[in-house]
């Protein structure tokens, strides 16, 4: 059993290729009782700022795990930044322990940085590290992956980029003319931000995730950042190859009670 979230597809591959009973955060947490047994217990998801998603914290602090063996793989694109030790902390804060926690890194989804045709030219050599997480998590292997001096000043100087700035810093997305109402990107959206008025999309960041799943599944790349430095390469987007746009809206469509 593996409890999921994803923004752009890398997280739902790595729990697809992990275990065949997977069940998504976005879905699954607007449950009032959250209680689960299973003989393995693991959550996958990809890490911002070097930390799990809001919703996968909530998540994890309300729910109960029945389990013998709790694990957690954080997907990252660039830095981890001591992300596992990050996270063992938190979930030692709630109450509860993970027997093994470690990362993946995969494609980088951040626009302003990152050009997507290049991320997806890199050999990440993704499936040598599934691999290997595969058969980990299979012998029950225990133990949480530990940063390297280079990760934590990574983490270091992180935070002290965004010391003084909003909480929505990231979450910063205007939508431009080109917004055809297609609804794609209210229907991509974990956390509900997005709604259409007049067949126009507007977006709220008040519970944003910072994902960008609308702004990498816009057919017509008119949900865009809005910050002060342009896109690498506003030309390309990116979904996991591994992944289609109807995996991405069943797994975070908050648009019905289906």
């Amino acid at each position: 059993m593996i409890f999921y979230f994803t923004g752009t597809g890398n997280s739902l591959y790595v729990a697809k290729e992990l275990d065949e009973e997977i069940i998504s955060i976005p879905q699954v947490i607007k449950s009032e009782r959250l209680e689960f047994a299973a003989d393995s217990i693991g959550i996958v998801c990809p890490i911002y700022g070097h930390e799990m998603p809001g919703m996968v914290k909530e998540f994890i602090r309300r729910a109960s795990f029945n389990t013998g063996y709790l694990f957690v793989v954080l997907t990252y694109g660039a830095h981890h930044g001591g992300a596992a030790e990050i996270a063992d902390r938190f979930i030692q804060s709630v109450g509860k322990k993970a027997d093994y926690i470690t990362s993946i890194e995969m494609v980088d989804n951040f626009l302003p940085v990152f050009d997507m045709n290049e991320q997806m030219a890199k050999d990440k050599q993704v499936e040598k590290h599934l691999g290997q997480i595969k058969a980990d998590i299979q012998i029950k292997k225990k133990g949480i992956q530990k940063a390297s001096l280079a990760e934590k000043a990574a983490h270091k100087m992180y935070i002290k980029m965004v010391k003084n700035a909003p909480e929505t810093i990231w979450a910063a997305f205007q939508v431009t003319d080109e917004c055809v109402g297609c609804g794609i990107c209210t229907r991509v959206c974990p956390a509900g931000c997005i709604r259409l008025e007049n067949q126009y999309a507007i977006h709220n960041p008040e519970k944003c995730q910072a994902c960008y799943a609308c702004v990498h599944a816009c057919p017509k790349m008119a949900v865009q950042f809005n910050l002060s430095r342009p896109e690498k390469n506003p030309a390309a987007r990116y979904r996991n190859e591994h992944v289609t746009l109807c995996e991405l809206v069943r797994a975070n469509d908050q648009t019905t009670d289906d």
